[in-house]
Order: structure tokens, then sequence, then C-alpha cells
């Protein structure tokens, strides 16, 4: 394939992750206009996010199965499909159940891009290049996060209502499907990658299953935390969507120079001080308000920025026979995980609102001690991952020096 060819798919991946971006974004930003709308409770929006976790694992797996045989380019049709079909049903949903339908099908839209994208940019790239285009690809995860925040930041202001934002879904949905059209897809470069024999292989290894118990971990760390941040933090001081904007916006640039830091540290050292930070960045953000609830988001920011690429690259480098379906599966329980704890988290904030209630405390310093409260809870997921990445690091070490 031509270098402009290849070029054309990595953009038109990045407008991919970017409408997955805008779908998680702008999404955390109308949760409480969807509440009032229709009258819903925080455990209701908790399954409703659960919905957009659901369907991105399933679409993951079913893409990571299927991608030898129909292929990256049905794949991403199918995300096209998904992706315009619940923008729509989104803002003609009429209700619960609608907007429960409706996220589902953009959740297996995010999940077919994720399906199709990563195998393609590792069968596209290798060795240093293909880690920092996985850390760039990645990066437009948070940069659209970004984009998406500051558009629903902004129409919110301007009183323009929800469904007018979830429109903006189809700009990048519209340019990605333009980029893709007509254009040729890569091979991939290990042969026993193609065969579901070879896959499943080599992912009932000890070091595959290990690294899944730990992206459960990182994606909850991650996208708890961002996920809620417009209820949690609506009274620390701070504009939540605009926390929301520096963490995503700080991950950006940290991805855009992924690359260079895995070069220097490897993955087991990047994903280590990962969780250092996020558990700091976690705490903080439980303890602090006002001006130190943007300082705490940035140390956050610093921690999450590089879990998700590297956690897909190292099964792309490290566990390479895994395939498509290896690095689809990795992704999937990641989300999986995210999902279950969606309706989890909803019900510690009404949890955390009943025990604040109950010791007397009303209005603004309500909403700030069961934020306070939920956070606090999180703060075990990267407690866990120090631990599990210790071992991970010191496991590679000596696996490599054997080799």
């Amino acid at each position: 394939m031509s270098a402009n060819n290849n070029k054309r798919l990595f953009y038109g991946s990045c407008f991919a992750i970017i409408t997955t971006a805008f779908s998680f974004s702008i999404r955390a930003g109308i949760l409480p206009e969807l509440a009032e709308t229709f009258d819903l409770s925080a455990k209701q929006l908790g399954f409703i996010n659960q919905m957009w976790f659901i369907g991105f694992p399933i679409a993951m797996v079913i893409g990571g199965l299927f991608y030898h045989v129909i292929g990256p380019k049905r794949i991403m049709q199918c995300a096209f499909f998904a992706h315009s079909a619940g923008i729509l049903l989104t803002i003609y949903s009429g209700g619960y159940v609608g907007l429960l339908i409706s996220t589902l099908l953009i959740g297996i839209g995010n999940g077919c891009t994720e399906a199709a994208c990563n195998p393609m940019i590792a069968d596209s790239y290798e060795g240093k290049t293909m880690n920092m285009l996985m850390n760039r690809f990645h990066m437009w995860f948070p940069g659209g996060i970004v984009l998406g925040s500051l558009v629903s930041f902004v129409m919110t202001g301007l009183d323009l209502g929800w469904q007018a934002q979830i429109w903006i879904f189809f700009v990048p949905t519209i340019i990605y499907a333009y980029l893709f059209y007509g254009q040729s897809f890569p091979k991939p470069r290990i042969q026993e990658a193609t065969t579901i024999k070879g896959n499943l292989k080599a992912m009932v290894k000890p070091l595959f299953i290990f690294i899944a118990v730990c992206m459960a971990l990182t994606a909850i760390s991650e996208f708890g935390p961002t996920q809620w941040a417009q209820l949690i933090l609506e009274k620390s001081g701070a504009v939540p969507m605009l926390v929301l904007a520096l963490i995503t916006g700080i991950m950006t640039f940290g991805r855009y120079f992924g690359g260079e830091i895995v070069h220097k540290f490897d993955q087991t050292g990047v994903l280590l001080g990962s969780a250092i930070f996020t558990t700091l960045g976690i705490f903080l953000l439980s303890t602090q308000t006002g001006f130190m609830i943007y300082v705490s988001a940035a140390i956050f920011a610093v921690g999450v920025c590089y879990f998700w690429p590297n956690m897909i690259g190292f099964v792309a480098q490290k566990i390479p026979k895994s395939g498509a379906l290896g690095m689809s599966v990795i992704g999937a329980i990641g989300m999986f995980s995210t999902s279950i704890f969606q309706p989890v988290i909803g019900g510690w904030i009404d949890n955390a609102y009943e025990t604040a209630t109950s010791i007397g405390l009303t209005g603004d310093a309500l909403d700030l001690a069961a934020g306070q409260q939920t956070l606090e809870r999180m703060i075990t997921f990267p407690l866990i991952l120090i631990i599990l990445f210790t071992i991970l690091y010191f496991w590679i070490r000596k696996k490599e020096r054997l080799m």
C-alpha cells in the first residue's frame, strides 16, 4: 500500500475516535439536562451510561473475531451505520428506554471503531513507529473530549438544548466515512495472528490473563471520574466541563509524545508510573476544592494519559500472536468493566447523598460531600494497579533477560 493510503486510513481512524470522544464528553455534559427532561435518577443515568460501555465491548469482541474474515472496511461501515442510527434515535428517543437503545447503538459504533482501527494501525506500521502512532491515534480520544467538552459548555451556556449538541456528532462521523471511502486496507504481518486458534492459544497464557485483569482496573480508573465529572464536581468550586477539558487536554498533549516516552521507559514502566499518578490525582480530587481541583485534575490526567494506548500496544507488541482478537478483547474487557461500574457509581452517588443528608447537610455542602465521598471510593482501583504493575514490571524484565 502507498504511504498516502496509510496516512488517509490513519486520519480516518482519528476522526472515527473523535466521534467516540464526542459521544463520551457531550453525553457527560448533558446528563443534568437529560435527568431534568425525563425525570431520571442518578442510578437511571448510570444504566444509560452503562449501555455505552456494553455496546462497546460487544462490538469489539465480534469485530475482533471476524476481523480477518470481513476486514476492517466492513467493520467501519457497521460503525458508520451504528453511529448514525444512535445519534438520530438519541435525538428522537422520547424517554428512558429510547435513550438506553440509542446509547447502546452508539457504543456499538465506538466498539467497531476500536476493533477495526487498532489492528489496522498495528498491521500498517511496526516497532517504534507503531507505538508512536498508536499513542497518537488514541490521543484523539482525549483530544475529541476536549473539543466536545468545550462545544457542550458553549452550547449549554447559549441554552441551545441537548438535542442540538447531539447533532454535532455527525460532523466527525461524516468525515471518517469520507476518508475511508475507496481505500485499500493492510494485511496482517504475523500469519498465526490471522487464525482464531492461534489467537486463543496466545490468549490463554498467564501474561494475557494478567494484563486483562489490569485492563479492567485501568479503564474504570480513567472513565469512572471523567464520565461522572458533571455530577460529582458540580459544587466543588470548579467548572466540571472545564475540568474535563483540562484533563483531556493534558492527555492529548501527553499521548502525542507517547512514543518517545514508551521507547525510554517501556510500556511496563509507563503503566506503573501512570497508576501512581492516577491514585494521587483521585485522592486530591476527593479532598480539594476551588482552584486546587484544576491542579488535582492535571495530576490525574498525567496518570490516566497512557493507560489505554499502552495496554493495547503492550498486547500488540508483547503478545502479537493474539492478533486483532487479542487487542479487541483487551479493549472490550476495559469497556465491559466500566459498564458494570456505571450503575454502581450511580448508586454510590445516591447513597452518598442519603448519608450526607442524614447528618444534616443541605444545598451546596450536600452536593460537595456526596461528590467527594464517591471519589474516595474510586481510589481503590488505581491503588490495586500500583501493586499489579509493579509485578508486571519485574515479570517482563525477567522474561526479557531469559530471552
